[in-house]
This record gives C-alpha cells, sequence and structure tokens, in this order.
C-alpha cells in the first residue's frame, strides 16, 4: 500500500502532490538570502506530513492548523489516494467544516480528480468518523498489524519533527505503554498477545488491590476471622433464644438465675482477674522506668586522671584507653537494652489501655445485672430484657454483615493471588519469547536487527544495535544505540542528528522485513537530512533508492541549504522526477498554501 496523490477542491491555493513509487522529494529552497540563517521558514514541508495523517482520519485536534485556524480553512476539502495491495485505488475524502464525516471511492487507476464529482458518486459518502476508521482500516488490510487498527502504527510511518526524540515511543502514545508495546512488540516478531495480557492483568491487579484497601477500611477493626465470627453468631442465636423465651413465658426467675450466675462466676471472676493484671502491669511500668534513669555511666577517665594528677600519681594513656573503650561498649549494651525497656513499656500501655476498657466495660455489665436483680416490677424487667432481645439483633446483623464482607474479602484476596499467579507465569512467557526470538536466526526481529544494523553502517560507518530486555517489572525495555569500535556501546546515539538517523533507519528496516506480508509499504521522514555532514547525505541517499527499488516508497522533506555539495549527477543528488514539490519563500505562491502565513 503507496500513497499516489494529495489534493484539494481548492487548487488555486493548495495545488495536488503527486507520488511516485519510488522516491519523492519535497524541496523548500531559501532563495532570501536573510532567511537562510532562520531556524524556520514557514513553508509548509513539515505541515505535509499532518495533512496527510488528516486524510488517513487522524482525530480532531483543536491546536491542528486546520482547527485552529478554522475561519481560513473551513471551505477545503481534501483528498488522499492510495494505492491498494492488489493494484487498485482508493481516495479518501475529507472536509475541514464536516471532518467527521468521511468519503470512499474504489477506482482502476491512479491520478484521478473527483473534488467536482457529485455525491451519489461515491462508493461511501458523509460516513460517521468512527465507522470510516473501521471501513479504511477494512479496506487497507494491514493484516501483519492485526489485532490493532491502521491508526496504531501509522506514526511509525509519517514521521514528523515531533517523532525524532525516541526511535520506538511516538509523540503521539501519550498513554503508558501500555497503549505502544505490545505494538511494537507484534511487528518486531515477538508474542505481542502475552505481552498485551500482561498489562491487562497488571491493570486488573491494581484495580483489585484498591478493592482491597477500601473493603478492608468498610471493615474496620475487630475480628477477621470467619469461623470465630462463626462462633459469635452461633452463641448470640443461643443468647436470643433464651431471651425470647423469656419474653414469651412472662417468666422471669429463669433469667434471674442465669443473670446471677454470670455476674458471680464470669463478671466478677473476670473483673477480679483484670484487676490483679493491672496491678502486676503497673509494678511492671514502675520498675522499667527506674531502670531507664539508672541506666548512666557516671565515671569519667578525663577526670578521674584530673584526680591522680593531682596526688602526683602515674595514670598511663592505656588504662585511659582501656577505659574508654569498656565504657563505649557499655553505652552499647546500655543503649541496646534500653531499646528492650522502651519497647516492654509500650506493649505495657497498650495492654493497660486495653485492660482498662474491658474493666469499664464489665463494671457496666455488672452494674446493669444488679440494677436487673434488684428490679421488683415485672413489666420493667420485660422491658429491659426487650432491649436486650434487640441489641442482640443487632449484634446478629452486624456479624452476618461483617462475615460477608470478609468473604468477600477472601473471595478478592483469592483472586489477587492467582491474578499475581497468572502475571508470573506471563513474565516467564514473555521472557522465553524474548530469548528465543533474539537469538533464533531467521526470526523477524533477527532480520529487523541486521538490517537497521546494516543501514547505520552504510550512513555512518558505525554499528548499530537493536536490543530487547526484560525490565524488573516484567516489561519489554526496547532500545536502540550506536557501538564503538570496539563493540561497546557509547553515548553517540543520543545526539539529534543520530536519533533521526536510528529513525530512519528502524522505519526502513521494519517495513522491509514485512514486505512479504500486508503491511505499509510506505514511509515519510520530514527533514532526515539536518545535521548530517554531506558525505552521510549522500549514503543515505544511496540507502534510499536501494530500498525502493526493494518496492518501499520513501518521501523525504528537507530545506535546499541541508541539500548535499557533493552532487552525484550535474543536476544534483536527486533526479527531477524524484522532486514532486518545491517550495521557496519568494511570496505566497511558494507555501504549501499560496496564501499568507497564518
Amino acid at each position: 500500500m503507496k500513497i499516489s496523490k494529495f489534493y484539494s477542491n481548492q487548487p488555486n491555493i493548495f495545488k495536488e502532490i503527486i507520488f511516485s513509487s519510488g522516491l519523492n522529494v519535497v524541496l523548500a529552497e531559501i532563495r532570501n538570502p536573510e532567511n537562510r540563517g532562520k531556524d524556520t521558514h514557514n513553508l509548509g514541508k513539515s505541515t505535509l506530513a499532518r495533512l496527510i495523517d488528516f486524510g488517513f482520519l487522524s482525530g480532531k485536534d483543536p491546536k491542528f492548523f486546520l482547527f485552529k485556524h478554522f475561519d481560513k480553512f473551513t471551505n477545503f476539502v481534501f483528498f488522499l489516494e492510495v494505492v491498494l495491495f492488489d493494484g487498485s485505488c482508493l481516495t479518501i475524502r475529507r472536509s475541514v467544516a464536516t471532518s467527521t464525516k468521511i468519503s470512499f471511492k474504489k477506482h482502476a487507476d491512479t491520478n484521478q480528480d473527483f473534488s467536482n464529482i457529485p455525491v451519489e458518486e461515491w462508493d461511501h459518502s458523509d460516513v460517521p468518523f468512527s465507522r470510516a476508521r473501521d471501513m479504511l482500516d477494512g479496506i487497507l488490510d494491514w493484516r501483519a498489524v492485526k489485532p490493532w487498527s491502521y491508526r496504531k502504527g501509522i506514526g511509525y510511518f509519517l514521521r514528523s519533527q515531533d517523532d525524532y526524540g525516541d526511535v520506538f515511543h511516538l509523540k503521539k502514545f501519550a498513554g503508558g505503554h501500555a497503549d505502544w508495546k505490545p505494538f511494537l512488540a507484534e511487528i518486531l516478531g515477538f508474542n505481542s498477545k502475552i505481552i498485551y495480557d500482561h498489562y491487562v492483568e497488571e491493570a486488573s491487579l491494581k484495580q483489585m488491590q484498591e478493592q482491597e484497601v477500601v473493603m478492608r477500611a468498610e471493615i474496620g477493626g475487630g475480628s477477621n476471622d470467619v469461623s470465630k465470627i462463626d462462633g459469635l453468631i452461633s452463641i448470640k442465636m443461643e443468647e436470643l433464644s433464651r431471651k425470647q423465651s423469656f419474653l414469651d413465658s412472662f417468666d422471669f426467675s429463669d433469667q434471674d438465675k442465669l443473670l446471677t450466675k454470670y455476674t458471680v462466676d464470669d463478671v466478677d471472676v473476670d473483673l477480679s482477674n483484670l484487676n490483679d493484671r493491672r496491678y502486676y502491669l503497673r509494678k511492671n511500668v514502675k520498675r522499667i522506668l527506674r531502670a531507664l534513669e539508672q541506666d548512666s555511666i557516671s565515671f569519667d577517665p578525663n577526670e578521674a586522671k584530673k584526680m591522680f594528677d593531682e596526688v602526683d600519681v602515674l595514670f598511663p594513656e592505656s588504662i585511659k584507653k582501656d577505659f574508654e573503650q569498656l565504657i563505649e561498649f557499655n553505652k552499647a549494651i546500655n543503649e541496646e537494652r534500653r531499646g528492650y525497656l522502651k519497647s516492654e513499656l509500650d506493649q505495657i500501655h497498650d495492654e493497660l489501655y486495653e485492660i482498662d476498657s474491658e474493666i469499664n466495660r464489665l463494671s457496666k455489665v455488672r452494674k446493669d445485672a444488679l440494677s436487673f436483680l434488684g428490679e421488683s416490677n415485672i413489666f420493667d424487667k420485660y422491658k429491659i430484657v426487650s432491649d436486650e432481645v434487640v441489641n442482640i439483633k443487632a449484634d446478629i446483623t452486624d456479624l452476618s454483615r461483617r462475615k460477608e464482607s470478609l468473604s468477600r474479602l477472601q473471595n478478592l484476596r483469592e483472586s489477587i493471588r492467582q491474578c499475581k499467579k497468572r502475571i508470573e507465569e506471563l513474565s516467564y512467557q514473555i521472557e522465553l519469547d524474548v530469548s528465543k526470538q533474539s537469538s533464533q536466526e531467521g526470526s523477524r526481529f533477527s532480520h529487523i536487527r541486521s538490517y537497521f544494523n546494516e543501514i547505520v553502517q552504510d550512513v555512518i560507518g558505525r554499528n548499530a544495535l537493536l536490543s530487547v530486555a526484560i525490565n524488573t517489572s516484567g516489561h519489554l525495555d526496547f532500545k536502540a544505540e550506536l557501538l564503538s569500535v570496539a563493540g561497546s556501546s557509547t553515548s553517540a546515539h543520543m545526539g539529534y542528528s543520530y536519533k533521526k538517523l536510528m529513525c530512519f533507519a528502524f522505519d526502513l528496516s521494519v517495513i522491509r522485513a514485512h514486505l512479504d506480508e500486508k503491511f505499509p509499504r510506505f514511509v515519510y521522514h520530514d527533514g532526515i537530512f539536518e545535521s548530517l555532514d554531506d558525505r552521510k547525505k549522500l549514503n543515505m541517499i544511496n540507502v534510499l533508492r536501494r530500498y525502493t527499488d526493494m518496492g518501499i516508497q520513501s518521501i523525504i522533506t528537507l530545506i535546499d541549504t541541508d541539500m548535499p555539495d557533493i552532487a552525484l549527477e550535474e543536476a544534483g543528488p536527486f533526479q527531477r522526477e524524484e522532486i514532486v514539490k518545491v517550495l521557496h519563500d519568494q511570496g505566497p505562491e511558494g507555501r504549501l498554501f499560496n496564501m499568507a502565513s497564518w
């Protein structure tokens, strides 16, 4: 699939551009001497790629010049003509005013002009944008990039100035790595499904872990043991049954007996034990506080030496040093002991807090029980027991709800465990696949790696390496680097001109590796010669011609100041028919749009 023509409904302002199936050059000539030192010239050299992308149904970006200056371009309609794999042609019609309504027409021959034909002559007219993209995806039939749409990879075939910053990560991939790494892995020859599934599982794991945090917060404190909660529910149900029978029989004598037994045998005993425990802990607190106060060393070797000097008694330095070391040793031991004591003190305080809370609760239970036993009015007792029944039912409801929440939490945690196992398994499969494709002679990746190195070697005489590694998260990291003479990595690839070269080499290598498949056969590079010396530019032209001979259409843009001075022929480094568009700075007629700049 190649681009054959781009034109508009206003040929006096935007003249048609006819592309050949080989090398196509868009040349911007700086004819005014005062403009030669400028970085930008606003001739439209870099605009053409975005217009072609517009024809390929890029999204509506309010910052895009057609929409940013809508009043100037509202009457424009653009037509992109492409040659399909079977040799037939397709023209895509898209207007600025109604940019979400697309029309298509298939035809046999190239270089057609459908700018004035009526609507009924289009095969499909005013198709809604989303459906139009799906239709174009089917017509272009880029099977080698499936299951992704043609839009996913088009940035690698329409490299603008914004896309030379990274060989692999295009500017349009504004989302996370999951948005582009599986696609890139696919066109490089790796198993994209397991890579995509790995990202899906990670996203699912993150979502479940966030749910777990929310559920734990909703459940709050208390027991998280479902079997214990079942036991508590059983006890509460038995208690409810007893109290309900008291209410039904209107006889509280058994309730009095049970309450008396419970108060004496359970509540009073528990209170006594808790008070004993509290007394013991408070004694321990005093002991620890005393120990912390006493843990100090009062002996000072300097003071001892001074005292010995005063009485004219020898106090050797070796003895002083031994004392100092002994003191440091004791200080270290004391510091460690103080740490243990403080930790023990904190634990005692925590336990005392729990004991005080439980003593307060049991004291209230005891008080309520004695109050109930001292109550002689049977109707008051009925009311008290009725309230207790209501409270027990509420407790059972809360426990049942907690049990249900804990069951959901347990199920979620099991799902998290299973998800982690799947992620681990996928990481292992990715590692095996990368190892296999990287080492296997004849794999697609090995071919792309070889073509990439060959192109860079032909242009600058240096070896270059494409590599793929697994990072600590189990994801792929893609790397392109120049190598030194010794074969080690250098920082030369960090320079902008060499980054451009590696983008150029990568794009051509990928297309070449897919020549036997239904894959794009065109590539557009904007300003590819900038910052290279003349010999390297001529080497790059030789590479371009070699690749066009293989059947790859190449469209490049350059300013005449970047044209190599060393001509291959008297006419210059390019054939006349290879220059498909000449722009210049001598008035509006030299711009891509023959109108005042915006």
